[in-house]
């Protein structure tokens, strides 16, 4: 990959370290699907990947983002592994889901790593160590991996003492074709949410969290671990509203309210 650029499209250079690019790339590639929704199939292709997150300074989901930073640890000397993680937020204990969530296991300097700079609402600003260990804050909310049987599973701090579920992974690599399976079904199933909804989200330095869905109302969410604040917004203003907080700038809506690419996506 064309790493000078890579770096340069989330604010760094040289040779950083882990944590310092990981968290580089979580603030600054905000989460999308504005491709799905608007009916475009997602490429894992590395050079569509560079072209649409960095030339084109584009967002993308898991499988987009973290395949990226993939390239870039590979680059920079780490071994990264790819495993598939079934999501668990926002469904029932006993709901089983497909395994379409990415997530990268990192061998770096003698240490292993959880590293995802996918998961939409909510993923970790720098990387955790890998396997079950103690709470780590980030950004003021709270993090850690347990085990379920033969799964890991991260959690979320959710108030002082409860815990909510994000996913449950195994342990094991998977090739690059069940990501291309998995991928496919995301970005072209009509019954997955990055198809049929809209979801926009970006985390900030500090640990604030901007989202931008339909997937129950359309409304803008801006969560901290204290607070969160959720305003209603009219789809005629969300071409504007993603490139105002998002830096998603020339879209447009269409008929049936799905964004298109109104303008050329610019180049850097």
């Amino acid at each position: 990959m064309d790493l000078e650029a890579y770096l340069e499209r989330i604010g760094l250079n040289g040779r950083p370290g882990l944590a310092e690019l990981h968290r580089a790339h979580v603030t600054a590639v905000p989460f999308e699907n504005l491709d799905p929704q608007g009916g475009l199939p997602v490429s894992l292709e590395p050079a569509d990947l560079e072209r649409k997150l960095v030339r084109e300074r584009r967002g993308g989901y898991c499988f987009e983002q973290n395949l990226l930073l993939k390239a870039a640890l590979e680059e920079l000397g780490a071994e990264v592994d790819t495993l598939l993680a079934r999501v668990r937020l926002g469904r029932p204990p006993d709901a089983v889901r497909p395994r379409s969530h990415l997530v990268l296991r990192v061998r770096h300097e003698g240490s292993t790593w959880h590293a995802d700079a996918g998961f939409g609402v909510g993923t970790p600003l720098e990387p955790l160590p890998f396997g079950p260990d103690a709470v780590h804050e980030q950004g003021g909310w709270r993090f850690r991996i347990v085990e379920d049987g033969p799964e890991l599973v991260l959690q979320q701090g959710a108030g002082e003492e409860e815990w909510q579920d994000l996913y449950g992974f195994l342990a094991e690599p998977v090739p690059h074709v069940d990501l291309e399976t998995s991928n496919w079904f995301t970005s072209t199933h009509p019954r997955s949410p990055f198809v049929s909804g809209l979801i926009v989200s970006r985390q900030g330095s500090d640990g604030t969290r901007t989202t931008l869905s339909d997937w129950e109302e359309l409304s803008l969410t801006v969560a901290t671990p204290s607070e969160t604040s959720t305003t209603p917004v009219e789809r005629r203003d969300v071409p504007a509203l993603i490139e105002e907080r998002f830096g998603l700038p020339g879209y447009a809506l269409r008929e049936d309210g799905r964004l298109v690419r109104a303008t050329p996506t610019p180049r850097g």
